[in-house]
């Protein structure tokens, strides 16, 4: 009996330290977040864990949970390499996830921190969903994934789960062939407050209206090829939409357009293919003989919008049937798609920037000694700012530099041979797991860089 009571003596608080060890060891687990920061716009609303209960394998997941309208996500800075093209995926779960105002891009995703480069979003309740999120670096060496449950313009309430999350680098695509989609809207349909008065503007494209407009499309296909004298290809996709337009965007500067979360449900039915490098839609906003104008600040054309990170513009019809703006006419118009170059142009004008080149504004064409001229517009001032032919007296000549031609977006395509890289690997036990404290320790000395901080969302 003396033996066996010396060996429970032994064996007792084993198991007692096994146990706290092992109670240590969840605790430790469901608040270590591996060097993701927690962030939320309102400070207190947000509540962030590694829930080890509801996870998509065995790795515990990372839930936010707002119980108010909020913006937060968990992110990591990661290391990139310039001009490369990345896919993040991960596991979405999500229960009651409702944004706080209708139409807008927000809910549980995956994002850039302070940038508006994101993937699709899940609402409402749904079991575990794979969602993927592709950009391009850019000219960046290192940016901030996020996992968020909220939006730049929005934010939301419920609970999000992100689980089994891996980023992977692709091929670059340089070559200068692009791929167009133009979405052609025969309607718009929309309700709209005006004044204080809510009013219904139902406006049609006519026959000569869609034929004017392929007919602009087919000629920007041989126009954007031929003005930069081969530096760039198009190959226009014409799509004609028989759906409504039944949304419409507003801002100050522009009055009422469409946005690409106007238009969403159409053009997710197309670009999830992964094939398209621009998109552009056209659409009626006014019809004189009706006495129905949706107010407008006077455009034709607006550029430099994204959607999913691929560059989106309006193209904006006429309100009077007689005018000359899209109809070729030797003695009138000889270059009716100057819309559809310049809204481009706008997009690979951000490119160049984004990319840290120096280029002139598009819009600066007087101050170079550009003016716009009878039948043809601006076309020389397209032809120059392409083939970087702008002659100035300091700098020689200056433009877009030719190297913007191949920077597209990234795209499906681009993953084929694919590698993937360990920036998010899960600590796989509780050796990793410790190696993990370690290195957060030595972290802590350097910064201070865990928390929920106000100033990391939306700056």
């Amino acid at each position: 009996m003396q033996k066996i009571s010396k060996i429970i003596g032994k064996i007792v608080p084993i198991i007692i330290i096994l146990t706290l060890m092992f109670i240590g060891y969840k605790i430790y687990s469901t608040n270590n977040y591996n060097e993701y920061i927690r962030a939320e716009f309102n400070s207190g609303i947000s509540k962030f864990i590694r829930d080890d209960s509801v996870k998509y394998s065995k790795m515990n997941s990372y839930k936010i949970e707002n119980t108010d309208y909020n913006d937060a996500m968990f992110f990591k800075t990661v290391p990139v390499t310039p001009n490369t093209a990345y896919k993040v995926s991960c596991m979405i779960k999500t229960e009651n996830v409702i944004n706080e105002n209708e139409n807008t891009d927000a809910g549980a995703h995956i994002c850039i921190n302070e940038t508006v480069e994101k993937s699709d979003n899940v609402i409402g309740t749904e079991d575990w969903k794979k969602v993927e999120f592709i950009f391009n670096s850019k000219n960046r060496t290192e940016v901030q994934v996020g996992f968020r449950l909220g939006g730049n313009y929005d934010n939301s309430k419920g609970t999000a789960w992100f689980s089994d999350i891996k980023i992977e680098a692709g091929v670059a695509d340089i070559s200068n062939n692009w791929k167009f989609l133009c979405l052609i809207f025969d309607k718009t349909n929309v309700n709209l407050e005006i004044n204080g008065e809510n009013k219904n503007f139902n406006l049609s494209l006519t026959k000569s209206d869609i034929y004017d407009m392929k007919l602009c499309i087919n000629r920007f296909k041989n126009s954007i090829e031929e003005m930069s004298k081969g530096k760039i290809k198009a190959d226009c996709e014409i799509i004609e939409i028989e759906a409504p337009i039944t949304s419409m965007s507003h801002d100050e500067e522009n009055g009422y357009f469409v946005s690409p979360y106007d238009v969403r449900e159409v053009l997710d039915k197309y670009i999830t293919s992964g094939k398209y490098d621009h998109i552009f839609i056209a659409f009626r906003t006014g019809d004189i003989n009706a006495k129905s104008e949706i107010p407008v600040n006077d455009w034709i054309g607006l550029g430099s919008m994204e959607y999913r990170n691929i560059g989106f513009s309006n193209v904006r019809l006429p309100n009077s049937n007689v005018n000359y703006i899209y109809k070729y006419d030797e003695r009138i118009n000889t270059f009716p798609e100057e819309v559809y170059i310049h809204e481009f142009l706008h997009t690979l004008e951000r490119n160049a920037e984004e990319y840290s080149y120096e280029r002139p504004e598009l819009h600066s064409y007087e101050s170079y000694g550009y003016k716009s001229q009878s039948k043809i517009g601006l076309k020389q001032w397209y032809t120059d700012y392409m083939n970087k032919e702008i002659k100035t007296s300091t700098k020689g000549y200056i433009g877009l530099p030719e190297e913007i031609f191949t920077k597209k977006p990234a795209k499906t395509s681009n993953f084929k041979y694919s590698r993937e890289l360990g920036y998010f690997n899960e600590p796989q036990n509780i050796i990793e797991e410790l190696n993990g404290i370690f290195k957060k320790i030595v972290n802590l000395f350097n910064t201070i860089s865990n928390g929920t901080r106000k100033s990391d969302i939306r700056n």
